[in-house]
């Protein structure tokens, strides 16, 4: 194993990579419900949701075992968030902004999912050329070495900020508020019995934070999961936990034999054969629509590989001398393979996931960290309660743990450099600010190209001859896919 892995080499053990991928699934497991609930709007009374979350589950199993045994890097691949949303109202779940015009499928919507997938694999496969040193590569890694150098260190920053409001949110402490967006709890006496209380949640939360940095402080191993852990026993008498959960009563039920019935069944909601039986097939006069959604799940699940990938291995040391992470190819493989298997198996987009620093943060180095948690995922399709049973609220303190460790990239940003701090903070606030680490990275680009080019013409007709054009055609390729992807309506009848 410690020669397959590599473990020794990257100057981890085989105790911190299984607690690190505990750590991450610990993180993640919230996909398993939450990923059918956002397909499905009207939950688990849809007759389909017991299917997509068994779809989320193997989809997450083989992803993660691409990433734990192709490219042997500990990365975690589920479902991602933002993504499921689009297509829960392209196929009307409850809300339905795209069936206004067109009635779209179960079957369309997988379909249209397994087009990006294609498209992100050959990106992935499709020769490039070659880099600065010489070395062949793919169409997708030369869309990574076009991301100037202030970007792709912003990156890590913004992702670290977004994983934090992501924990923040997760834990109710901070809420909407009609007229500055967002606020922090009320924790004030008195209002910890409603039912809307968000105290006892925002509590629970700092608490495991707190346990976790006394911990990381003493170099305690595997001291995020027992942060976790001390938060969800805090919540039990704060009525967080919910105990019922272990007992099949709380809307989980422990019958995992059912689920399976209803996945690879042949019935009218079988989650294997539905989209086959709903057709492969797109509404009359949807052509547009469906190319510019394909568009846009290949955008966000590109950027938003990228982003995760490079933050974790930067926060990890796993760059090469280049400043591209390790086995970054082998990556985007599994992670395009993933978005087609995840389709065909009846599910939106699987991508790297974001959460997959928490066990970064733990200590994981290698595959065998992506092992672990593949495991664990296995197991979930057989004990749902017992991993359903940690609440948010104590996972989220990983979260924004894993937001303070990430922020220390941030000093290698050249702030000196308008060109270059303009939009990398771009990049940077963004990401939480707008909830889209593609679109952090878009808007940071798009200010990259139009900032440098405009000084660059201005500082060639003041005399500067020597400036160099630092804008690249990879760079101004991606720039107009952004402007696409930002401008061009989704809804468009051909």
């Amino acid at each position: 194993m410690d020669k397959f892995f590599g473990i020794s080499k990257a100057g981890s053990t085989v105790r911190t990579e299984i607690l690190a991928g505990l750590t991450t699934f610990l993180a993640m497991c919230y996909i398993l419900t939450v990923n059918p609930s956002q397909i499905f709007y009207n939950g688990a009374e849809n007759p389909m949701w017991a299917s997509v979350f068994m779809a989320t589950a193997l989809g997450a199993v083989i992803g993660t075992a691409l990433m734990a045994l192709y490219a042997k890097m500990p990365y975690a691949q589920a479902s991602g968030m933002g993504i499921n949303a689009t297509v829960g109202g392209l196929i009307g779940g409850g809300i339905g902004f795209y069936s206004t015009q067109y009635e779209f499928t179960f079957g369309n919507a997988m379909l249209i999912t397994l087009i990006s997938g294609v498209v992100f694999l050959l990106l992935t496969i499709l020769p490039g050329g070659k880099d600065a040193s010489g070395k062949k590569v793919s169409m997708r890694e030369r869309v990574f070495d076009g991301v100037p150098a202030g970007i792709r260190t912003a990156i890590p920053v913004g992702i670290g900020l977004f994983i934090t409001f992501i924990g923040m949110q997760n834990a109710q402490m901070v809420v909407a508020n009609q007229y500055t967006l967002v606020e922090f709890a009320n924790l004030k006496i008195g209002t910890w019995g409603a039912e809307t209380s968000t105290a006892a949640t925002t509590v629970v939360c700092l608490f495991g934070l707190v346990v976790i940095a006394i911990l990381q402080h003493l170099n305690v191993k595997g001291g995020v999961v027992l942060g976790i852990l001390a938060a969800t026993v805090l919540g039990i008498p704060l009525g967080v936990t919910n105990i019922d959960i272990l007992t099949g009563n709380g809307g989980v039920t422990w019958k995992f034999w059912e689920n399976f019935g209803g996945f690879f069944g042949m019935g009218e909601n079988s989650g294997l054969f539905a989209a086959l039986r709903s057709g492969f097939t797109m509404p009359q006069g949807s052509l547009m629509t469906c190319i510019m959604l394909v568009i846009t799940f290949c955008i966000l699940d590109m950027f938003d590989t990228m982003g995760t990938v490079l933050g974790c291995a930067t926060r990890a040391g796993l760059l090469d001398n280049t400043g591209k992470p390790i086995n970054y190819d082998k990556c985007m493989h599994s992670d395009a393979i993933a978005t087609c298997t995840g389709a065909l198996l009846g599910t939106s987009t699987v991508t790297t996931f974001v959460e997959s620093g928490t066990g970064v943060a733990a200590g994981g180095r290698t595959g065998l960290t992506a092992l672990t948690t593949m495991a664990l995922f296995v197991l979930s399709i057989f004990a749902l309660p017992l991993f359903a049973f940690i609440p948010s609220a104590a996972a989220a303190s990983a979260l924004i743990y894993v937001g303070v460790v990430m922020m220390s990239t941030v000093t290698n940003i050249d702030f000196k450099d308008i060109r270059v701090s303009v939009p990398a903070f771009i990049t940077i606030v963004m990401m939480p600010f707008a909830y889209s680490i593609s679109g952090g990275i878009g808007l940071g680009i798009i200010a990259y190209v139009v900032i440098n080019f405009v000084a660059w013409v201005i500082d060639r007709l003041r005399g500067k001859k020597d400036e160099k054009q630092p804008i690249s055609l990879v760079m101004l390729i991606v720039m107009i896919l952004f402007l696409i992807y930002f401008l061009v309506p989704t809804e468009l009848v051909l």
